[in-house]
């Protein structure tokens, strides 16, 4: 057979097989196959030196030729495939806007959120600021500046996690007070925030306790603070929170940084009183302490404590919300169980 009958040949077998492929892959291999350096259209070529010169300029367009042709139809092909792939994916994907949509399961605020940002609210309202603070705290605003010295037995009930000598993970935000009495300027009015966040204690880990929980001190700094005050703040947050029928009671208590100290209890919102197993049938349940801010405190932050007084309070929200929603493990705040957590979907 001559050379320009095996290229005609060539191209009427290329052509017919890229018609006939049914996979991008077969065109593939057929470009590689025939029109690749070890195809038989370059072995055909190398034949060219057996052809007479007269013809070698045919047989050369003849080549190129043959190589276009294969080369067009295997591109026609290919795009004839791709069109069918592309027309099959949009049929096996394709949406029907008119189905309803997948649900979208909306998250919330874990309960501790909600409830200290009620409480922040409750206080916002009251002209507070709120100052939160920081975690890692000096020894000396965690303890001293609250009147606790390094030798007081009070530290034994907070001893907490030490960085160094001198700082700590804040045992509370109390902490906080020292700082803000300090930065305060009285000739601008009073001095009243509130210090919410995380503080930690070296504690038993059980149904009411926590190495980790959450606090929010109160301060409040004016001439003539007295414990009227401290009751009718304090009346008026446990009745946003647990209710407006609920009254509070003093109790004589200690704390290193007030003085006098009192523990605070509220009327049994479960029972209103009456006693039930929620207060252990007293009709009341602690929920707080408090007590007007100690001289000594004063005197540290370079305030006269014959011309101003203070009062403070610190709460604990784990136990607000506890109390409030009838929660019996403290530890169920921490575990992120979704069908404890969806309980309280904006309660607040």
């Amino acid at each position: 057979m001559s050379l320009d009958d095996k290229l005609k040949s060539l191209r009427e077998n290329g052509i017919d097989e890229a018609k006939r492929a049914q996979r991008l892959q077969e065109l593939n291999d057929l470009r590689v196959n025939l029109l690749g350096k070890k195809g038989p259209i370059t072995k055909a070529l190398r034949g060219m030196k057996d052809v007479p010169a007269e013809q070698r300029p045919e047989i050369g367009t003849l080549a190129n030729n043959v190589k276009k042709d294969i080369q067009q139809a295997i591109e026609e092909k290919m795009t004839e495939l791709n069109e069918k792939l592309v027309a099959h994916q949009l049929e096996e994907e394709k949406i029907d806007v008119t189905l309803p949509a997948a649900k979208q399961i909306q998250g919330t605020k874990h309960i501790l959120n909600q409830t200290i940002e009620d409480i922040e609210q409750f206080f916002i309202g009251l002209g507070y600021e709120v100052a939160p603070g920081y975690e890692v705290e000096e020894d000396h605003y965690n303890f001293e500046r609250l009147n606790i010295p390094k030798d007081h037995p009070a530290r034994d009930m907070q001893d907490t996690f030490y960085l160094s000598d001198e700082l700590l993970m804040r045992t509370q935000t109390s902490a906080q007070e020292g700082r803000d009495m300090e930065a305060h300027d009285f000739t601008k009015g009073p001095l009243k925030m509130i210090s919410p966040g995380v503080v930690y204690r070296r504690d038993d880990d059980d149904a009411t306790h926590s190495h980790q929980f959450h606090q929010i001190e109160g301060l409040v700094v004016d001439k003539n603070i007295s414990m009227a005050d401290l009751k009718g703040t304090l009346e008026a947050l446990c009745r946003h929170v647990f209710g407006a029928q609920r009254e509070i009671r003093f109790r004589p208590s200690y704390f290193p940084f007030t003085e006098p100290s009192v523990e605070v209890d509220v009327s049994c919102f479960n029972c209103d009183g009456k006693g039930c197993r929620i207060c252990k049938y007293t009709g009341w349940i602690e929920v707080l302490g408090a007590g007007l801010t100690h001289p000594n405190v004063l005197k540290m932050s370079g305030i006269d404590p014959n011309e101003y007084s203070g009062m403070a309070f610190g709460l604990g929200p784990e136990r607000f919300a506890m109390l409030k929603y009838g929660i019996n493990d403290i530890r169920d705040f921490y575990l992120n169980d979704v069908r404890f957590l969806e309980q309280f979907k904006g309660v607040n």
